[in-house]
């Protein structure tokens, strides 16, 4: 900024004498302004972390349970995102919250289980050859 006697010289002679700090005379750096576009850039990069994070949030949630749980939650926010439709993001939220069970592991623990009670399958007898399988072919 220019002091004294130069500001007096650069300014308009019907200005007021006393300006305020964020007013630069010509040529210089307008300081207010490059402040503000460095703040809107970090303002807008920061909502946008805000956004995603806060869109991923059912993934994150998922996490905690199963993988088949994890993969549809992951689906339906990803289709979210893309759609924009905002109950998708809700239903996947949702069913992150919810502790779905473990069906698979009980099942196929019966599934050995029960193949170790079975008897072994008697094997079965080969088919007897036939007296029509034994002439040949009639052309």
């Amino acid at each position: 900024m220019a002091t004294g006697s130069d500001a007096t010289k650069l300014l308009h002679p019907e200005a007021v004498p006393h300006l305020p700090g964020f007013i630069t005379l010509p040529g210089q750096t307008d300081w207010l302004m490059v402040g503000m576009a460095g703040f809107l850039i970090l303002f807008i990069v920061g909502i946008g972390v805000f956004y995603l994070r806060l869109h991923a949030l059912p993934e994150h949630m998922a996490h905690r349970g199963q993988k088949v749980q994890l993969e549809l939650v992951a689906v339906l926010a990803l289709i979210a995102l893309f759609t924009h439709n905002h109950a998708f993001w809700i239903a996947g939220l949702l069913l992150a919250m919810v502790p779905v069970p473990d069906f698979s592991t009980p099942l196929s623990s019966m599934a050995q289980s029960l193949g170790r009670m079975a008897p072994p399958a008697p094997p079965e007898p080969e088919p007897a050859p036939t007296a029509e399988a034994d002439k040949p072919a009639e052309v």
